[in-house]
């Protein structure tokens, strides 16, 4: 959400005159959007900060602003723990941020802008994308979220639930495949519950336009709560061609108990359940999650719950966090923390029982042929590629079910673009894979003549 977000603002900001630039020290202007989900990730912002007042020291007119999460939670006190900043914006202010930076820089002074009220939409795009942008893109259906997990500070620097007009999403991917992109990931905190509170078309609805598109060829979403997701979504995983055949569904927790104290309204059973018509409605589906450990009062059972949930889903990928304490949240006031000792020990448990599922499911793959969707050169290949010919590129892309897949087409007769930088990029093709790793897997390109999703 926070690429997409960071997209916008430069989008913004482009009938002020500013331009991207590759180095901070070539700025006139900076902006940091920041992140506040985690304790980790607010910390990094400071750090930046301070690394950026030096660069302020030696460039007195640099503008520097904060917006996002942790502008939103910090306010006017980052503009006290930071001197260095003249702009400080919330998660709706990003629409007006234009008409601050133009204050800032006539008026020479410091600004605050977290105001929530605001008449217009607050995460209304603006469609002026550039021709040849990445294959694949963010887009944002709706902010905010009202579930109030315990833990989580979402709900006090998003906001309330908003969901986006179906028309404007459509619009907006519109404008996107014209100007290259081939799969789009919807976002939003709770893409389950889209357009509940407005009364306008279903998340399931949504998708079924959206596969309509021409030019898409693979739609993605995160995140889904458990406790909204429908039978007429998970039918969507047969049902929808372009949707891809994997889903990220955060649990948190193993243990009742825990979930309970964490606000979740869903039990295990009824998590499971759900995995299972998952599982039905689509066998090959990838299966991903969220998972907090340490979280205050987590007794060793309910731990073992956790690892005992993920023995019997065996997800595909995980993301695990050890649980911190969040402003506002409700969980930050709880009295029966657990060390951060024990909390480490947990993580790497979680961690390691993670890997030989990932490994196992991986090492399936092992010999047969995946559609993967180019995304472009390889991120090593990017550095090599002036030792290499066009006819040994090594490309990456993704399957359906989410892994990433870099391959050599090895000169196995290419008539497509003769073996050019543009031969693959936005294509799906099939692709043999020959090794795995534990977080991506190797293949080669099929021969064409032999490639059935070449397009």
């Amino acid at each position: 959400m926070n690429i997409y977000d960071s997209e916008q603002m430069a989008i913004r900001l482009k009938p002020l005159g500013y331009k991207l630039v590759s180095f901070l020290e070539s700025a006139d202007l900076i902006i940091v959007n920041t992140c506040a989900i985690r304790e980790k990730a607010e910390q990094k912002v400071f750090s930046l900060l301070g690394r950026l007042a030096k660069l302020k020291k030696k460039k007195p007119d640099l503008l520097i602003g904060v917006g996002g999460c942790v502008a939103q939670q910090e306010g006017k006190k980052l503009l006290q723990r930071a001197p260095c900043l003249d702009l400080v914006f919330g998660t709706h202010a990003a629409g007006r941020m234009p008409e601050l930076i133009q204050q800032i820089e006539q008026q020479g002074c410091r600004m605050v802008d977290i105001g929530m009220s605001d008449q217009k939409n607050p995460i209304e795009s603006i469609i002026q994308y550039d021709q040849n942008i990445n294959i694949s893109k963010f887009v944002t259906i709706m902010q905010g979220c009202e579930n109030f997990c315990t833990y989580c500070v979402v709900p006090y620097v998003r906001g309330k639930e908003f969901s986006r007009k179906p028309e404007a999403i459509i619009q907006e991917i519109k404008a996107l495949v014209k100007c290259g992109a081939r799969e789009i990931t919807l976002l939003g905190q709770n893409v389950n519950s889209y357009g509940t509170k407005e009364g306008i078309c279903t998340f399931p609805e949504l998708l079924a336009c959206l596969n309509q598109i021409k030019g898409l060829k693979r739609i993605r979403f995160t995140t889904s709560h458990p406790k909204d997701l429908s039978d007429d979504l998970i039918d969507c995983f047969a049902n929808l061609d372009k949707l891809c055949k994997h889903i990220h569904l955060p649990v948190q927790s193993g243990s009742n108990r825990i979930l309970r104290r964490m606000n979740r309204k869903y039990t295990r059973e009824e998590y499971l359940g759900k995995i299972a018509k998952l599982r039905k409605s689509c066998p090959d589906i990838a299966l991903s999650t969220d998972l907090i450990t340490g979280f205050p009062g987590e007794s060793k059972s309910d731990f073992e719950d956790t690892l005992e949930l993920m023995k019997q889903v065996e997800y595909d990928s995980i993301f695990a966090f050890k649980y911190s304490d969040r402003p506002n949240a409700k969980a930050a006031g709880f009295n029966d923390k657990i060390s951060e000792n024990e909390k480490r020990n947990r993580l790497q448990k979680i961690l390691k029982l993670q890997e030989g599922f990932t490994a196992r499911k991986n090492s399936l793959l092992t010999g047969s042929i995946q559609p993967v969707l180019v995304e472009g050169l390889s991120k090593k290949q990017e550095t090599d590629n002036q030792h290499n010919s066009n006819n040994n590129l090594q490309w990456t892309g993704r399957t359906s079910t989410n892994k990433i897949v870099n391959f050599f087409h090895d000169d196995l007769e290419i008539s497509v673009g003769s073996g050019s930088d543009e031969s693959y990029e936005g294509k799906i093709v099939d692709v043999k894979i020959e090794k795995v790793l534990l977080h991506s897997l190797k293949g080669k390109l099929m021969r064409l003549s032999e490639n059935k999703h070449f397009f």
